[in-house]
């Protein structure tokens, strides 16, 4: 059975971007999918990348319009200027750890947390926020206070794995076979991989 790693961040608008198609995909393909959110600015400093806010105009402006034009494509609302980003993306992805560890699929919480940040203008590092994204996936809302050492200590971990196996950036999908993808607009090379097409 094939296996997908997501590595990505609550507050990524590309992950946001990504939609249910990662989950969609790995059922697709009888794969199994572990979502792995990670300290995004701490694998920018590790890998060489460079955070947003300070990024040359160029790239800068290059971003807006391509966000812009993902979000068409994938025809989910945006606003590339959210009310609360950046934010503290820990204690959602310490829920989303969480209810993973529930042996749940946790692919709508994704979005319904990453949802909340791009397209309704919440606060994803507030607890009632975080709860609400829960409650509306059919968790139970009290996983944000569940195990919270746990979900530390994999939130640190899930960086780590993330360097060892080469992401640098978020979203980034790795099989098992070390197939590599970054980037909400290589789902669909994912999916052909899994395919056997590429």
């Amino acid at each position: 059975m094939p296996h997908i790693d997501c590595y990505f961040a609550t507050m990524s608008p590309y992950t946001y971007l990504c939609g249910l198609r990662p989950a969609e995909i790995a059922r697709k393909h009888g794969a199994t999918i572990t979502y792995k959110p990670l300290d995004i600015m701490a694998l920018f400093a590790r890998t060489g990348g460079v955070p947003p806010k300070d990024r040359h105009p160029n790239r800068q402006a290059y971003r807006l319009q391509d966000l812009e034009r993902r979000a068409r494509v994938a025809g989910l609302p945006l606003n590339v200027k959210p009310a609360f980003w950046p934010t503290n993306p820990a204690p959602s992805s310490f829920a989303i750890i969480a209810a993973q560890n529930t042996g749940a699929d946790v692919g709508g919480l994704v979005h319904a947390i990453t949802r909340a940040c791009w397209a309704e203008d919440r606060d994803i590092s507030q607890d009632d926020v975080i709860r609400a994204c829960l409650e509306s996936e059919g968790f139970d809302p009290a996983l944000v206070d569940r195990d919270m050492m746990t979900s530390a200590d994999t939130y640190a971990q899930n960086l780590e794995h993330a360097v060892l196996a080469g992401a640098f950036g978020a979203p980034f999908f790795i099989t098992d076979t070390d197939a590599r993808f970054w980037g909400e607009d290589r789902l669909t090379d994912l999916d052909m991989h899994l395919s056997g097409k590429i």
